[in-house]
């Protein structure tokens, strides 16, 4: 009798434990969730203060071109939608802490990206005719600068070993890595220890005070001694025969700044997609997007290989003369983190002399990561970036950006004074001149709302 009793009643116990443990977790579950559904409503309420308007937060961040989505306005009744930044799919495991953790802390599959390991081999993306391209056996050595801060450690160990295993030895100078002031432990000891495999290529900084992308590679390319700088993103995988078009390019014309074409590594799967080719624009609230390349510039014996002007780059990845990095004026030191950055060196390019182009022949892979931390620090940082370069490079056509963003008139953007010097000094062209030349596309849109 005393047996059986016993026997219940452990039965009973384990059946409660393990209804406590199920809620528990379901509370830990739902915790996380409500966290992560606040802070994206959080970040929405400022992205959308301004006439309700998205930025695009993600460079690289990718959508099927469309033609001259860079003079389409977003749709009004999308812009109010409160739409999270982190997409998740039906697949997607919410019973699992580690994978929404990892969401959570990278904006991409951490679980899957651990299990890809430190290194992988990728398809060729390339058009068939670019493996019938020769390059000249001469060319400029390169400094490949990669910025991080929080990265995921494989994603961050594949972005370099990528570099190692597809590029040849001669044309590789070194990588350099600046360690933005990074909180995670294994962005400490164990990446100086997995890095010794790379001895004698790799140079690792790491900042003092937190710095931001702009500095960081601006400190980068201060210790850099290749001909050409190529800065890519922490989250990238470079394919085969990456580097020698970009090179090949800046070889020809020391002025030219040139891009490679940036293939999708999709932050659910991290499966390696392949891209079409199209040419980076922006519009008139300052978003940076993706558009379709006309048909005539893919004409011509060179075919789908035909480098590809482009009125501004995406900025995850390009290359360009050290020297001339320097003559231009680097960055703009005073814009913080991240954001604008790439519009401000792509007009200043165009505008000051130099020529911007992609390659279709150059391939690299970018996780189009779902940011998800800081993003209000983001957002304002976006914001202040965007003014700086309105109020240096548009002339009188800030009036257009800010008839569609009124408020963006009374918000403090530092002191522009050394930038409107650097633009006298470099006789730079007007904004008209590079709407006529470069981007005429944008000026069809300027007087609607």
């Amino acid at each position: 009798m005393m047996r059986n009793v016993g026997i219940q009643c452990f039965f009973c116990g384990s059946l409660m434990f393990g209804i406590c443990t199920a809620l528990l977790f379901l509370c830990f579950h739902y915790n996380i969730v409500s966290k992560w559904q606040e802070q994206t409503q959080e970040v929405n309420s400022v992205l959308f203060h301004d006439e309700k308007l998205q930025q695009h937060m993600s460079h690289g961040s990718r959508n099927t071109p469309r033609s001259h989505v860079s003079i389409q306005r977003t749709n009004k009744n999308e812009t109010k939608e409160q739409r999270p930044y982190l997409k998740l799919n039906k697949d997607f495991n919410y019973s699992d802490p580690q994978a929404v953790h990892g969401f959570l802390k990278y904006g991409f599959n951490v679980v899957i990206s651990k299990s890809l390991g430190n290194e992988r081999h990728v398809p060729d993306s390339r058009n068939k005719m670019c493996h019938k391209k020769h390059y000249p056996a001469r060319l400029p050595t390169a400094s490949i600068i990669i910025c991080f801060y929080n990265e995921e450690f494989n994603a961050l160990f594949r972005t370099v070993s990528s570099v190692m295993m597809l590029t040849p030895h001669h044309l590789l100078e070194e990588i350099i890595l600046v360690d933005d002031v990074s909180e995670f432990d294994d962005l400490k000891e164990k990446l100086d220890y997995h890095l010794e495999i790379f001895w004698g290529k790799i140079k690792l900084i790491r900042t003092k005070k937190r710095e931001g992308l702009t500095r960081a590679r601006m400190i980068g390319a201060s210790r850099a001694s290749g001909d050409v700088l190529v800065f890519p993103d922490s989250h990238c995988e470079v394919n085969k025969v990456w580097l020698q078009p970009l090179l090949a390019a800046i070889r020809e014309d020391h002025r030219m700044v040139v891009c490679p074409v940036i293939d999708v590594i999709d932050y659910m799967t991290l499966e390696y997609q392949p891209s079409p080719v199209v040419r980076d624009v922006f519009n008139w609230y300052l978003q940076f997007q993706w558009d379709t390349v006309f048909s005539y510039e893919m004409e011509g014996p060179e075919g789908p290989t035909r480098p590809i002007r482009s009125p501004v780059m995406a900025g995850g990845i390009f290359a360009m003369k050290r020297h001339y990095f320097n003559e231009l004026g680097q960055y703009d030191k005073g814009m913080n983190f991240w954001g604008g950055e790439n519009l401000e060196l792509s007009l200043r390019i165009w505008m000051c002399g130099g020529k911007l182009f992609i390659l279709p022949c150059s391939r690299v892979g970018h996780i189009n990561r779902q940011h998800v931390v800081n993003q209000i620090r983001l957002a304002r940082a976006l914001t202040y970036n965007n003014l700086r370069l309105v109020h240096v490079w548009l002339d009188e056509y800030k009036e257009q950006v800010f008839l569609r963003r009124p408020r963006l008139r009374f918000i403090p953007y530092g002191n522009i004074s050394e930038r409107v010097e650097l633009r006298k000094q470099l006789g730079c062209k007007s904004f008209q001149c590079y709407l006529e030349t470069v981007f005429p596309e944008l000026e069809a849109s300027k007087d609607s709302r």
